[in-house]
């Protein structure tokens, strides 16, 4: 089956039909796949990540479609280094925009356009090391509630993490952003009355995963939905984390998840294979571009003491 492809130079798109063969020797190139116009219509931005984003896209593409409720296209961005003065997005077409990205700064007329579409109401989801991007970028860490690296420290916000069943902030110095090594690890449901969370079950174990934990930002977190105990033993921060919640923006509904870390292929991507990353995904996806979840939990959703991972993305 053949998508359309966008090549971008500046606010003017010219089309061209391709392959999705073609699409991988194009990633390199500044574009847009068009969607279906029978399904939600979302846009993954991607192009430039410290994580391995040419598998990450193609992943999160083929969760989404499969699930059969998005289309999805591309805003690939160029390579690290090279001009992005032409990077400019048009957001407004998309009910949900994704993104995937930790990279070079965009145009600052892109800047401002997404913040305009969160504002006015537009569904974002903020996937994994998307929290790293921006430091100095005021909007987009009040976006992302919490992040982390590329030089985040005490001036970034305070750290927030969950304890005696609350969130706190935290203003002490220090680093923003740490992880020990992948390992598994199971998560604590907290709002569950949230749309997002209805039916699922208080406790998952993930697949083999980075667990952020020391993250800091100015944002507002609106719903913590589900977090996790950074163990030290693991070089984590000894605190329990949050890595799934929601976040309070103008009138936009925001997503944020911090699992999923990305493996070298997609045959080695326990993270991102994980049913229960897959499913919060879909449903904080759905929940962001319409305020509602219609999904039903699926009977291989993982339980307390049992894994559970999806390999069939194509």
């Amino acid at each position: 089956m053949k998508k359309t492809i966008y090549l971008l130079n500046d606010i003017h798109m010219k089309r061209r039909h391709c392959s999705c063969l073609l699409l991988v020797v194009l990633l390199a190139c500044s574009c847009f796949v068009h969607a279906q116009s029978d399904s939600i219509k979302t846009l993954i931005i991607t192009g430039q990540n410290n994580h391995n984003w040419q598998v990450s896209h193609l992943v999160l593409e083929k969760i989404l479609e499969n699930s059969g409720l998005f289309s999805v296209d591309f805003a690939i961005s160029p390579e690290k280094g090279q001009d992005m003065s032409n990077y400019i997005i048009d957001f407004k077409p998309y009910q949900l925009v994704v993104v995937d990205y930790n990279g070079d700064s965009w145009p600052e007329e892109t800047n401002q356009r997404l913040v305009e579409y969160v504002q006015n109401g537009g569904g974002i989801v903020f996937f994994h090391a998307a929290d790293n991007a921006f430091p100095k970028w005021k909007e987009y860490n009040e976006m992302i509630a919490l992040g982390g690296w590329n030089g985040r420290n005490e001036t970034s916000g305070p750290y927030q993490y969950w304890e005696n069943n609350k969130l706190i902030q935290n203003p002490e110095p220090g680093i923003g952003g740490h992880h020990g090594a992948p390992h598994e690890f199971v998560l604590n449901a907290r709002d569950k009355k949230h749309p997002i969370m209805k039916g699922l079950p208080a406790q998952w174990k993930h697949a083999q995963d980075e667990l952020y934990s020391l993250m800091r930002g100015p944002g507002k977190i609106k719903s913590v939905l589900y977090t996790a105990f950074s163990d030290k033993e693991k070089g984590g921060s000894g605190r329990e984390e949050p890595l799934i919640f929601t976040v309070k923006y103008g009138k936009g509904r925001i997503f944020h998840t911090m699992i999923g870390h990305v493996g070298p292929t997609l045959q080695e991507n326990a993270a991102m294979q994980c049913t229960g990353f897959q499913v919060t995904l879909l449903r904080g996806s759905e929940w962001a571009a319409t305020g509602k979840v219609t999904q039903a939990v699926p009977d291989d959703f993982p339980t307390a003491d049992r894994m559970s991972l999806r390999t069939d993305y194509f």
